[in-house]
């Protein structure tokens, strides 16, 4: 069968997303590599090739498989709908994040069959008894919907990760040197975990292995490293250093084989504070740059979102970091109740941190989340394209006018001049003028941003 698999691009007004990076579809390609050899599989990648018409055309897919998180709904189903357009026997699977924590707002005419959980068993068993006319209802977590179409749900508890083939990274082999984030370009992903300890409020990723960290053997990962062409790999894990033990293995399997990479990955600050001889080693293994969740710069705000960690362990993980010459991507989250004063308190306390890079974004209520459901009665906007991380969910304490110019305040005053060019200094000088570029459009977007509301 020919088989398409689709990576949708953010919806028009979403901000942020590929504007300033791009990872691999990690997802697709391992969904590729686990259906039978004998199928001719293909990627579109939309944030890069968005012409969906001229591959339904040319290559006209006996199924076509879409990855979905919250934001990219109503995109997805309006791409279900030209595939039906064109073929109506087109088979339509749709899966991802969004599929998995709410699978009923993919229940519409245009979509055959919800994998809801991880994917790839599921997808390649619904693809071997669709080439063989088999009942897919009949299958283990299956149920079928008043529609007609099928739900198949997968539990992520008892995963054995190690047991997937490697991702089809040779199906993004068009796209491969677009992959980025920020200055790491190209970039190719790697996943060596899944799950999460933590019971964060505003994340439903722990929810998905019920709370347990799922991880995948370090020969395994060397192994896979091994066939990764790109200098550059980021580390598509809900958090990457949970495992101290075993991530000083995998550090001193790296140095060992001779493995010669940039690496980033994801990090608490708490893991980091209390474990500066584990980022000594990863510094000298190839690490590159941290995602730290920083969240707020109150303790009293990140107990309110279960983040269980502290501003101390902040502070001395970002002193860690950077006596060990490993960049820092922190984020902040902006309150929906922040005041004038919430901001400027803010923006100080980011110019005492002396940081290249400082990123912000809005609280937002995803579903799936426990936060979501204690709010949901309070939204003010269920349109899924604003589910970005930058349009508010919630009711804010300024007007909204002064709200997103508060917020753009912050990205460009939150940092001195001084830290604004040791940080362009890590682009390559034919980066610079995209990036000025994508800076200037979410700037523009925020200050104008309450115009997306309703009056």
């Amino acid at each position: 069968m020919k088989i398409l698999l689709v990576q949708p691009a953010k919806p028009e007004k979403a901000l942020g997303g590929e504007d300033f990076s791009i990872f691999e579809p990690l997802a697709l390609e391992y969904l590729a590599a686990g259906v039978a050899p004998d199928h001719d599989v293909r990627i579109l990648d939309m944030r890069l090739d968005p012409d969906l018409g001229s591959h339904l055309r040319d290559f006209r897919p006996d199924v076509a498989g879409i990855t979905s998180y919250t934001v990219h709904v109503n995109t997805v189903n309006r791409l279900f709908q030209q595939i039906k357009a064109f073929n109506p026997e087109t088979c339509t699977v749709v899966g991802g994040h969004h599929a998995t924590v709410r699978p009923e707002d993919f229940y519409i005419p245009f979509i055959d069959q919800i994998i809801s959980g991880e994917g790839v068993f599921a997808f390649r068993e619904a693809m071997v008894r669709l080439e063989k006319n088999l009942a897919l209802s009949e299958f283990p977590g299956a149920a079928c919907l008043e529609n007609g179409a099928i739900l198949i749900h997968q539990g992520d508890k008892d995963l054995d990760l190690d047991a997937f083939l490697f991702p089809r990274r040779d199906l993004t082999a068009a796209y491969r040197q677009s992959y980025f984030s920020e200055w790491m370009r190209p970039l190719a992903s790697i996943r060596t975990s899944k799950g999460c300890h933590f019971r964060c409020q505003f994340c439903a990723l722990w929810k998905l292995t019920g709370g347990r960290y799922l991880t995948r053997k370090p020969e395994c990962i060397i192994e896979e490293l091994g066939t990764i062409q790109e200098d550059n790999v980021f580390f598509a894990d809900d958090e990457s250093l949970l495992d101290t033990a075993r991530m000083g293995v995998l550090a001193g399997l790296i140095q060992e084989s001779g493995i010669r990479k940039r690496f980033f990955l994801y990090g608490r600050s708490d893991t980091i504070a209390h474990h500066p001889d584990l980022l000594e080693q990863w510094k000298k293994a190839g690490l590159e740059r941290v995602f730290v969740g920083l969240e707020f710069m109150k303790d009293q705000d990140l107990r309110s979102v279960r983040k269980g960690s502290t501003v101390e362990n902040n502070e001395k993980a970002l002193h860690i970091l950077k006596d060990l010459g490993i960049d820092i991507w922190p984020m902040f989250m902006i309150r929906p109740e922040f005041d004038r004063k919430d901001f400027t308190d803010l923006r100080k306390y980011c110019l005492g941190l002396d940081l290249d890079f400082i990123g912000f974004s809005v609280l937002t209520p995803l579903p799936g989340t426990d936060l979501y459901d204690e709010v949901r009665d309070r939204l003010i906007n269920t349109n899924f394209d604003y589910f970005d991380f930058f349009h508010t969910l919630l009711p804010t304490k300024l007007p909204l006018e002064d709200f997103y110019r508060e917020l753009a305040s912050l990205f460009k005053r939150s940092r001195s001049l001084r830290n604004q060019i040791k940080l362009m200094r890590k682009y390559r000088p034919q980066e610079l003028s995209s990036l000025f570029k994508a800076y200037g459009k979410l700037m523009k977007r925020l200050k104008t941003l309450e115009q997306d509301y309703p009056v």
